[in-house]
């Protein structure tokens, strides 16, 4: 009779502590936050891209990741450190054990000579040093003038050459998702 009363007493116990179990096992990721980020990307000892941003969250995770919440803008440099072109967008995520940045939200690209790109999602691999989307892409080129329409897009970060996948005006099912005036020097 004394040990089931010994029992129930345990029992009766750990009742609360079921919570505090579960509370223990809540794994919480660690914020790092920086405010007016400039970071040089360097390849060799040569600097090779500048990126500035108002925002960066970086998460301590298995698979760590950096955000930019707030827009980023990156510098492209040829090997004579000048901007050989240049990136902005409203969002980015750079994915540490990829070596890949996500951005979205009204991205452009453009280069020295003035041909751009605009999207709403494009990924930057950085081993490679190359753009890509699956997804609708608007480029305008000054040498011939002219604007292309496209679906998916391959590219390098100094934005020289471009491959589309389908060229035309694509129809998305919704308005435009970005509105270029067509001008006349």
């Amino acid at each position: 009779m004394l040990i089931f009363s010994m029992l129930g007493f345990l029992l009766g116990s750990c009742e609360n502590n079921i919570e505090t179990l579960k509370a223990l096992s809540v794994h919480k990721t660690g914020i790092e936050e920086g405010k007016n980020i400039e970071s040089l990307m360097t390849n060799g000892g040569k600097a090779n891209a500048k990126l500035t941003a108002p925002l960066m969250l970086r998460y301590q995770t298995d698979s760590a990741k950096v955000e930019f919440p707030k827009s980023l803008h990156v510098d492209f440099y040829d090997s004579a450190t000048t901007v050989e072109s240049q990136l902005f967008a409203k969002f980015g995520r750079y994915l540490e054990n990829d070596n890949r940045v996500f951005l979205k939200d009204s991205v452009i690209v453009f280069n020295r000579k003035k041909d751009t790109l605009w999207c709403n999602e494009l990924y930057w691999d950085q081993a490679k040093g190359i753009f890509y989307t699956d997804k609708p892409v608007i480029i305008s080129q000054q040498s011939p003038r002219q604007k292309i329409y496209g679906q998916g897009l391959n590219a390098d970060q100094n934005f020289k050459w471009f491959t589309l996948h389908k060229i035309g005006r694509i129809n998305t099912g919704k308005q435009s998702f970005i509105n270029i005036a067509d001008s006349v020097y």
